[in-house]
This record gives C-alpha cells, structure tokens and sequence, in this order.
C-alpha cells in the first residue's frame, strides 16, 4: 500500500486579502488553525522580501501556534541574508528555498542551484545546523536535482506549474511531456536519497497525476485552496483536495 502523501496548505493569500485593505482580517493564523482541522499536515507560508502579503508578525504568531500545537511550518524564503537570520531565529520545522524577483505575481520557476551553488550551500548548512529541515524548490531537472542533492539539503520540492498551466490550457502534448519529466525528477530525487515534495499551481484538475507519482511524499498548495473557499469555505476546499490525494494514492483493486 503507497504511503499517505502529506497537504501542505499555504496561507499567503489570506495575508493577501486582509493586506488589500490594511488591518487585521482575514487573520492568516486562523486560516492556518482551520486548514489543520480541515485535513491539513503543515502550513506553508512564504516572506518575501517586500512582505507583499505574509508578514513578520504572521511569521511571529504562526510559528507560536504552530509550535503550541506540535505541526509543522514551512517557512518559504529567498536565499538571502536578511531571511537567513530569520530563519535562524524562528527554527522552523521547514525551510523551503525559492527563487525570487520582486517583480513577479507569483514564484516563475525553480531555483538555478547549478548557479547559485556557492551561496546556496552554506545557506543549507547553516539552517541544518540549526534544526530546520531544507527544501530546495526546483525545476524537474536533472542537472538541478543532482546539485539540489550536493547543497546537503535533505528534500527537493519540484514545481509543478509546467505541468498544470498545460493541463488547464488544453496542451494535452505539453503537459504529458512535463508529467513525465516530473515523474523522472522524482525518482532521480529520490535515488539519491532526497524527499521529494511538490507544488506551484496544482488544483482540482491536476492533482491526481501529481499526487500518483510514488516518490512524491508531500504536495504544497495555496492560492487554488483559498480561491475556492470564497465560494465553498476553507474546510471543505481543503476536504475535496485532501480525498483527491488519498484516492490517487489508493492500491488498485486486485483482479
């Protein structure tokens, strides 16, 4: 029997509704709170550097609550000083390192860890010493995944947007290119000793696929996950998603 893959519900776009009018509501920390209740493994949460949505404070209280309630953040960062230092002073469970332009609506692509080798390895090493748990969120490249794994990181997200744009573009060619690729990146990943994890995009229509691949032991959703709870509520897109999962990792019945 396949091993239950974990939810990971990112709570950004809470931050980004309570931020387009100033105060406190909606409170990403109760979104959080609800999302575990709903079937949820982890909260994910992403400070970027012009705090666009998650704020410091969010980061302050979510890492209280979370820790008060033993379940996992995964604090999503660039590579850069300022995150760095603090990571170092929240000791997340996770650490997810993205890529990260300010001019951007959302993550474009994978981190280029064959460029950035030389200062993406120490960040890595200072944040194991610290206890966090490293991701490096990657293109399902192997070039990339064989660097991911000399960084010393211990899990590889691989983005999935590729693949899900094509789908609900109607690239049926396109996105069986790209599940393929996804499939082979997870289990290089995985040969060389890596968790694989995966996100960016995924939604009703393409989590199935994503969610079969057996190496795949985590998947990290967020902004289809709380666009669908304006219409249904949290708890049940959150419900939808999570028997989705558990049915594309189902065994098949025997003949």
């Amino acid at each position: 029997m396949s091993e239950r893959i974990r939810l990971g519900v990112n709570i950004d776009h809470v931050a980004t509704v309570r931020n387009a009018r100033g105060g406190l509501y909606p409170d990403p920390v109760r979104a959080a709170r609800e999302a575990l209740e709903a079937g949820a493994d982890g909260i994910t949460a992403h400070l970027r550097e012009d705090r666009r949505h998650i704020s410091d404070a969010d980061i302050d209280h979510l890492s209280a609550v979370l820790r008060d309630q033993d379940r996992p953040l995964n604090l999503e960062m660039a590579v850069t000083q300022e995150m760095l230092a603090i990571a170092l002073h929240h000791r997340p469970h996770a650490v997810c390192l993205v890529p990260e332009k300010r001019e951007e609506r959302t993550t474009e692509g994978g981190l280029d860890v064959v460029g950035g080798h030389n200062w993406i390895t120490p960040v890595v090493g200072r944040l194991n010493d610290a206890g966090s748990r490293v991701s490096l969120f990657i293109g399902a490249d192997p070039v990339q995944i064989e660097a991911a794994y000399r960084t010393g990181a211990a899990v590889v997200e691989l983005h999935t947007g590729a693949y899900c744009d094509a789908v609900r573009d109607g690239r049926p060619d396109d996105a069986e290119r790209e599940l393929i690729a996804l499939k082979a990146g997870a289990s290089q990943a995985r040969a060389l000793g890596l968790e694989v994890h995966a996100g960016h995009g995924i939604d009703y229509e393409t989590v199935a696929a994503v969610a079969a691949i057996p190496e795949i032991m985590e998947l990290n959703i967020g902004h289809f996950l709380i666009g669908e709870a304006i219409f249904v509520g949290l708890g049940s897109a959150i419900g939808r998603m999570r028997a989705l999962m558990d049915e594309a990792r189902a065994p098949e019945p025997a003949r």
